[in-house]
């Protein structure tokens, strides 16, 4: 994606709205359906599935029997209360819970029809086909350039024009080029929360994944930030698949496509956004977006 290919939109705080109303029978929040709605007449293309997925912590079930697809050039948002397993979830779709001690995970996830775990898989290829932006902003104690750079050195690109082009190219994806490009030689840390978490966007981006994973990634940022990266992740959608886990119900219906609702380690329900917000199928799903409990 470059620059002049860039849809113009509206900021999130302007095109959108939210307000969540008492049920009477239905659940109802209106109106926050404003990202760019599934066609009935395209049938989507599997990117991502998960089946039977069950995750353990020692003796704990984290997650039990998750199965889901996520479909390509879309926004998967989850939601549900805290500790409910969508962070867990989140992480098994690149291998980031092996880091984790006496983890266990059964179950199959496959990334364009292959399956990511087993002994014959490298975890660091599935991450770099698979990237993921953490809930608080992770910059390195290195220059903004380095920043970004960081995951193309790693992966051996030595070549400076060519590391030049990918670190501007990612700038301009996450939206923050024109905020730092007098100043790559500086630290990351002395940018903005906003700035900074947009510079971890860059970061997952500059190694060009298939998907990308997002945990929470506004949850600390103030409205105008929080603003500036939902009109990133609806630009990147049009390269990229995500998936995105928010507690700001509001959010993912401004930002998704499809929802998953999470409830004491199953998921629930999953299923178009505008169906998930306004005609959910399980009762416990209309509890938890009407506010009767999370």
């Amino acid at each position: 994606m470059t620059d002049s290919g860039r849809k113009i939109q509206a900021p999130s705080h302007e095109r959108h709205t939210a307000a969540t109303q008492p049920s009477s029978g239905a659940a109802t929040v209106a109106p926050v359906v404003a990202a760019a709605t599934l066609s009935p007449e395209t049938s989507p293309q599997l990117k991502m599935r998960a089946k039977g997925l069950e995750v353990r912590y020692g003796d704990k079930v984290a997650i039990k029997d998750v199965t889901i697809d996520v479909h390509a050039n879309q926004v998967l948002a989850l939601i549900g209360p805290s500790g409910c397993g969508k962070s867990t979830f989140l992480r098994s779709l690149n291998r980031m819970n092996d880091t984790v001690p006496d983890v266990s995970v059964t179950g199959h996830v496959e990334l364009d029809g292959e399956a990511i775990y087993g002994a014959d898989v490298d975890p660091v290829l599935v991450r770099r086909r698979v990237g993921m932006v953490f809930q608080r902003s992770n910059p390195f104690p290195k220059s903004i350039f380095e920043n970004v750079a960081y995951g193309l050195r790693i992966a051996g690109v030595s070549d400076r024009g060519l590391l030049a082009g990918r670190v501007e190219r990612a700038l301009r994806h996450a939206a923050l080029w024109e905020e730092v490009k007098d100043r790559l030689d500086e630290s990351g840390l002395g940018l903005s929360g906003g700035q900074q978490q947009r510079l971890c966007i860059a970061r997952a981006l500059a190694v060009e994944p298939e998907v990308l994973l997002m945990d929470e990634p506004a949850s600390a940022l103030d409205p105008i930030a929080t603003a500036k990266v939902e009109d990133l992740v609806a630009e990147l959608r049009d390269d990229l698949t995500i998936v995105i886990v928010t507690h700001n119900m509001q959010q993912a219906a401004r930002v998704s496509q499809r929802t998953g609702f999470f409830y004491m380690g199953r998921l629930v329900e999953v299923g178009d956004t505008t169906q998930i917000f306004t005609r959910p199928r399980e009762r416990e799903t209309e509890d938890y977006i009407t506010g009767r409990f999370g």
